[in-house]
């Protein structure tokens, strides 16, 4: 369904790419990089003291935000292609505990030409903190630029529908 994309994290999309998520240069993002195991792409977090809602716990925006980079890269290892969030759905079973270690495993569940559906579990000490179903459009450059308010960097190009 694609070519081959490595290496799994923000260098992929060029230096100085300012993604919260995966960009490695960041100030403030989560810096993660992603590993292929099967069918999925997995990364582990460790959530620090900036990253805290209530005391002692990770902010449930914070673990959306990492659910939503996880499906995004499954979308990257399987389609080859960028895709754009258009809605999830998600339940968080228990709250993420700051200074403990997680790990966020997604996979494709459909692709079409223009809409890929994943799926996303966070786990903590060997238990689902977070489940989701996620939904992207993939577009064209054009439709890119539009969405973007402008130009795309030439390194994202290759993404693109």
């Amino acid at each position: 369904m694609s070519e081959t994309v490595e290496p799994l994290d923000g260098r992929l999309f060029g230096d100085g790419q300012p993604c919260f998520g995966c960009s490695p240069t960041h100030p403030h993002g989560f810096h993660l990089a992603y590993r292929r195991e099967g069918d999925e792409v997995v990364t582990t977090f460790l959530p620090g003291a900036l990253h805290q809602g209530p005391v002692g716990i990770m902010h449930g925006g914070l673990v959306s935000t990492l659910a939503d980079e996880s499906a995004a890269w499954a979308v990257i290892a399987a389609t080859g292609k960028f895709g754009f969030t258009t809605s999830f759905t998600a339940k968080l079973h228990q709250a993420v505990r700051i200074g403990v270690e997680v790990e966020a495993r997604a996979k494709v569940t459909s692709a079409s030409s223009r809409i890929v559906k994943s799926t996303v579990v966070i786990r903590q000490a060997g238990r689902d903190c977070f489940t989701g179903d996620f939904v992207f459009v993939l577009l064209d450059k054009a439709g890119a630029e539009k969405l973007m308010g402008g130009p795309i960097p030439a390194a994202w190009e290759r993404f693109c529908r």
